[in-house]
Parts: structure tokens; sequence; C-alpha cells
């Protein structure tokens, strides 16, 4: 298992607070009409991708998810500039601005989506994963997706082929409660997640998805399990998102007090205690790495609104392109 030490805790600190701010970018440049369509933001998810990343080898791994998919590729390397191109429809985006918030892809970097229909990502998860041991290429699959696809046939399906076929794959569910505006307890006969991997005899654990220490060692231990071929693992991360749904969301369905308690257990504010308590660095460190973030968020939006828009001639050439 890695080691979690100092430089990881001050990395965690301001990786995650740049994702909280990229986004609130995002939700500004929305609410100004320059990016269009849906908008699904990851506010309050950041210890996800600060844990798992840890966890992965970023050389040869890859990751799939759904339609709340800003954040994942940025933590997976890549660049928050053609990011947020994809975002504003610009062709320096990374599908040209022809992909749109819901559906960011690199395959550079091994990151398969961003998709849109709910639970869709299951099976072509399991799908790279089988190629990767057809291959014999040592490399796992995190397929994540939300608590509202794991009603979804697909996933059955997939659990069953994935522990028949001891595919190297993990599977994540980002539980953050709500499938749109509809509880987990209103939605689900099995209210503990997790155990719908036991019906397939899949090692599944619930894990603490405010804090990237356990998600880390959950996710070390599910990849290294894959990477043996003793097949796959389920993760049930117990998440909460700050934001609505999507920008569209009300929020009625839930109160301010149970937003607040979430808040009160912030991934960031909790690597903030631990670096403080143990003296890495000074507050005063901390906060100057504000102006850091704010002005590399700048870069992004001024590098997203210089591009130009792409040809629609474009549209007819990127469906085989073995350029990217």
């Amino acid at each position: 298992m890695k080691k979690i030490n100092n430089d990881i805790y001050l990395k965690w600190f301001k990786d995650m607070s740049f994702w909280r701010k990229f986004e609130d970018k995002c939700r500004s440049l929305y609410l100004k009409q320059k990016i269009r369509g849906f908008l699904h933001l990851y506010n309050g998810q950041e210890a996800i991708p600060a844990g798992i990343v840890h966890a992965m080898d970023l050389n040869k791994d890859k990751m799939i998810t759904a339609y709340r998919c800003h954040i994942l590729p940025i933590a997976m390397g890549v660049d928050p500039k053609n990011i947020m191109a994809e975002l504003l429809g610009k062709n320096t985006g990374t599908s040209y601005g022809m992909g749109g918030s819901m559906h960011i892809f690199s395959k550079k970097y091994r990151f398969y989506g961003g998709h849109g229909i709910v639970g869709g990502q299951i099976p072509l998860g399991a799908g790279i994963a089988f190629a990767d041991k057809y291959f014999s290429r040592d490399a796992v699959t995190l397929t994540i997706m939300g608590d509202g696809a794991v009603n979804q046939g697909s996933l059955h399906e997939t659990f069953n082929m994935a522990m028949i076929w001891k595919l190297p794959v993990v599977f994540i569910c980002e539980n953050n409660k709500y499938a749109m505006g509809t509880s987990v307890k209103r939605s689900s006969n099995i209210k503990e997640i997790y155990k719908i991997g036991f019906s397939y005899k899949m090692p599944s654990f619930c894990v603490d998805g405010m804090n990237p220490i356990k998600i880390y060692e959950h996710a070390y231990n599910a990849i290294s399990r894959a990477r043996n071929g003793n097949g796959p693992t389920f993760l049930d991360i117990r998440t909460y998102r700050y934001r609505g749904h999507s920008m569209s969301d009300s929020e009625s369905y839930r109160s301010k007090k149970e937003v607040n308690e979430y808040k009160n257990r912030d991934p960031i504010l909790l690597i903030k205690k631990y670096i403080l308590e143990k003296k890495l660095v000074t507050e005063k460190k901390l906060n100057s790495f504000k102006d850091e973030i704010n002005k590399k968020i700048d870069e992004c939006v001024q590098f997203a609104e210089l591009s130009n828009y792409t040809n629609v001639k474009k549209m007819y050439s990127v469906v085989y392109n073995k350029k990217n």
C-alpha cells in the first residue's frame, strides 16, 4: 500500500480546493449562459477522486463514469483548460466541443466518459476490463455509477458476468443519497447498496465518502484484488453533493439542515484540520493557495473563451478518429 505522506495531504487539499472552485466557476458560467445544456456539479464529492486516483496506476488503469464527470478526468491528468473549453463548446475541448458537460473523454489519460444514459457505462466498464484480461494487459478499470443506477438491469447482468469471468474491474457507487430527487429509501428495496454485491458473491464494502483516506484504503485493496486476477469488488461510497442534481434542481426534497450536517463533514475541511493539527504548514500558507487556484481557474476560462467554436464539418470526421 502506498504511503500517505505529508506531500499527499497537501496535494489533496490543493486538488480538492481547485476542483471545488472549478465547479463553482462552471455554475457561474452556466448562469451567464456561456455553458449550455445540462450541468451536474461535483461539489462535496471531491474525496472520491482524491482517494481512488492515489490508489490507481495512472500509467495503465482506466476509468469510466456517468454524467457528473468534470472533476474525475482532471484527477486523472486531463488539462482542466480542455475540459472548460469542452463545457463552452469550443474546438479545444476534449471532444472538440461536441460532447459538452456530460461527455468528457480522454483516450490519452484512459478516461472513457462521461455517459448520459443512467447505468449505460456499467457494462462498458466491464467490457474494457474484459479486453484487458483477454489481451493480458495488467490494467484495472474503475467503473463508477450513481445510486440511481444500481436499480438498472444492466448492473445486475454486468455483476454476474464480471464475477463469472473474474474481470479486473472495480465497481464504485457514488452514493449521494438521491437519484435526482428520489432518495435511496424510496427507490430501492435494498437500502444498504453494497449488499447488492453479495448476491453475486462479490466482495462489497460500505465506505465513508467524505474521507479520502478511507476511500484510498478500500480502493487500493479492490484494485490490488482485481490486478491479481481475483475479480471485481463493489464499493458503496457514501458521499453527498452540496449542489442540486443539476442546475435545474430546486432541491425541494431535502432540508437545509441535512445539507449543513454534511457540510460540517466537508472533505476539504477534514484534510485542512489534519494539516493544521500536524503543523505541516501554517493556515496562512493554506490560505495563500487560494490566489494560485483563482489564477489557474481564470486561465482555464480565458483559454476556453478565446478558443474558436468547432466547424460543423468536423462533426462528420470524428466518428472514427485514430489521432485522439
